[in-house]
């Protein structure tokens, strides 16, 4: 669990550590001493901040956000437990290989979880699996269209655009696949953190440095740098805003909402009638749930007409939170 670091509690440097290097972060064979020379830090102090942060719960690590099927197949999937039964049937969903985040949030269905796999019919038998062994039915809600795939903002500045992801040029080969799996546990914290990496995989450090800006490159990779868990930086109201759009409408409105100030993610998934209506995902992350609230307000007025229905869905708990698993030796351990 993060530990709630206030404002107060960090200082101006470690917060434009934290604010400049969720994405961009250096591809050098000495990555932080070039952040040290923008930051004006020496090397040694920005690995003891960001160390400071991980071993906080602050930041999860520095690492890549590969961009869904990119590199496998994913979908997001709910269940409906009973509120006494919640923490049972978390844990019995998180034994489950390819579970990535698992969150209990307000709604009838109350734990919401990412499955991630080599495949859609590796999923579909961790989704079958999971059914079995909660005696639950799974909403299955895979994604169709994504608008905007960013949680990197700015914790503590003000940003007058939002970051242009690059458009998805190809699907990761096994090479690439290979580096993902040696990155998802994150750089580690030394002076040459790629130079391990190749030793691991028995490639130079230029070959998996240039990989890694391939993967970049071809939009595979959403983003390189520092992963922070937004709760533990005073960003407590996690919500998701679910709408019931227009089919003719869905994505004039969903490039509306992407581009607003304070929306984190934009997707569009399919309906599940009767059970489930909507088919558009907007994540806000705000400090209380009055700041959340208002964004979803705001969206609510843009869309007009367009939006039948809304519901949003406040994060409560996380049971899990943990990076894409692409290496069979971790999924076997965990």
């Amino acid at each position: 669990m993060a530990v709630v670091l206030p404002f107060a509690d960090t200082d101006r440097a470690t917060r434009a550590l934290v604010d400049h290097f969720q994405r961009g972060f250096p591809l050098l064979s000495r990555p932080f001493r070039e952040i040290g020379v923008q930051l004006g830090l020496a090397e040694a102090d920005v690995l003891g901040r960001i160390d400071t942060l991980s071993r906080s719960g602050a930041v999860s690590r520095v690492g890549a956000i590969v961009r869904p099927h990119a590199a496998g197949y994913s979908t997001l999937a709910a269940v409906a437990a009973l509120p006494e039964d919640i923490e049972a049937v978390a844990d019995t969903i998180n034994a489950f290989a390819g579970v990535n985040h698992n969150y209990e949030r307000e709604h009838a269905y109350n734990l919401w979880f990412v499955v991630t796999g080599r495949d859609r019919p590796a999923v579909e038998t961790v989704l079958a699996g999971i059914e079995h062994a909660t005696g639950l039915p799974v909403l299955n809600l895979p994604l169709e269209k994504s608008y905007h795939i960013d949680l990197g903002f700015s914790l503590f500045g003000e940003s007058a655009t939002k970051p242009v992801s690059r458009p998805l040029t190809g699907r990761a080969d096994d090479e690439d696949r290979r580096l993902l799996g040696a990155l998802e546990r994150g750089l580690p914290l030394v002076p040459r953190p790629f130079a391990g990496i190749a030793e691991a995989l028995g490639l130079t450090e230029g070959a998996v440095i240039a990989r890694l800006d391939s993967l970049l490159a071809r939009g595979i990779v959403t983003r390189f740098g520092v992963i922070v868990r937004h709760r533990a930086f005073g960003y407590a109201a996690n919500a998701m805003a679910v709408w019931d759009i227009a089919e003719a409408a869905v994505d004039a409105v969903a490039e509306g909402f992407a581009a607003t100030p304070g929306v984190t993610l934009c997707y569009r998934r399919p309906r599940r009638l009767p059970a489930w209506r909507y088919n558009l995902f907007t994540m806000v992350h705000g400090r209380d749930r009055a700041s959340a609230l208002s964004v979803i307000a705001g969206l609510e007025r843009a869309g007009g007409s367009a939006v039948a229905a809304r519901d949003v869905l406040f994060s409560l708990r996380c049971f899990k939170q943990r990076g894409a698993v692409f290496s069979a030796d971790r999924e076997a351990a965990e």
